[in-house]
C-alpha cells in the first residue's frame, strides 16, 4: 500500500471495492450502455487470477475510493483502462499519483510504451495527460464485438 501524508491511500482493489468503483464510474461518466462495468471488473480479476500481467489499484481518501485504475500489458504495449477519480477531488493529484504508479509498474516490466483511449469530447482528460507528457498517436482506433454484454444479440 502507497499512502502520501494527506490520508491518501493506493492500494490493491478487493472484490469488496466493486459497488463503490462501479458508483465512481457512473458519476465520472465512464459506463456506456453497451458495457456492463461488473462484467469488465470480473473479467479484470479474472484475468489477474489467471496470472495475467496486469494491475487494478483504487485510492482511498478518508475511508472512501476517490480513484481507481485498470492497468494491463501485452508484451510491447501498456494499457490505462478506467482511470477515474472523484470529481470532488480532481485537481489533488490522485490521478497523477495512479499515473504514476501505472508508469513505474510497466517500466519495471520492460513496457516500452503506454496507450490509453480518451473520447474526443472529454477535453478535460485530454488537458490531463497532454500535462503528463503524453500526446495524440496518428492512428485509428478499430474495434470489433466479441460479446453482447447488453444481451440484446
Amino acid at each position: 500500500m502507497q499512502s502520501t501524508e494527506d490520508d491518501i491511500k493506493l492500494r490493491d482493489f478487493t472484490l469488496a471495492d466493486t459497488d463503490a468503483v462501479i458508483s465512481l464510474w457512473v458519476r465520472c461518466g465512464l459506463t456506456r450502455p453497451w458495457n456492463d462495468p461488473g462484467k469488465d471488473i470480473q473479467r479484470k480479476t479474472d484475468e489477474l487470477g489467471r496470472g495475467g500481467t496486469g494491475w487494478f489499484w483504487v485510492v482511498e481518501k478518508g475511508g472512501q475510493i476517490v480513484g481507481a485504475v485498470m492497468v494491463g500489458y501485452d508484451g510491447h504495449r501498456g494499457s490505462v483502462n478506467y482511470l477515474v477519480v472523484d470529481p470532488a477531488c480532481q485537481t489533488q493529484g490522485i490521478g497523477r499519483l495512479l499515473m504514476q504508479r501505472a508508469e513505474a509498474e510497466l517500466t519495471a516490466v520492460g513496457c516500452p510504451k503506454i496507450n490509453l483511449l480518451v473520447r474526443t469530447d472529454n477535453k478535460g482528460v485530454l488537458k490531463f495527460y497532454d500535462q503528463l507528457g503524453y500526446g495524440v498517436d496518428a492512428v485509428t482506433a478499430l474495434s470489433y464485438r466479441l460479446i453482447d454484454d447488453q444481451g440484446t444479440g
